[in-house]
């Protein structure tokens, strides 16, 4: 199992996060989702916000969060809004 600080985007402090929820490897992002990742984290990280979110897109993406394309990046900042009501 790889590292998750092995992923684009992810460092120290997002990986040990990510541990903190049961997501302790690269192959459990991916197969996660950054929906479901990002869902588990503001539970017990009510902070976090849509930055990170698309942070854990790009690390399954394997792209740095900025190169999202604008369409993902819409549907998953209309996930973040909902997610605030």
């Amino acid at each position: 199992m790889a590292e998750l600080t092995s992923m684009t985007n992810i460092g120290k402090e997002m990986a040990r996060k990510l541990a903190s929820v049961g997501i302790d490897s690269s192959e459990k992002l991916a197969e996660t989702g950054a929906e479901q990742a990002f869902l588990k984290l503001k539970q017990l990280y009510p902070q976090i916000c849509l930055v990170h979110l698309y942070a854990l897109e790009g690390a399954v993406r394997n792209v740095e969060f900025h190169c999202l394309d604008d369409e993902r990046k819409r549907e998953l900042k209309n996930f973040c809004d909902f997610l605030k009501k």
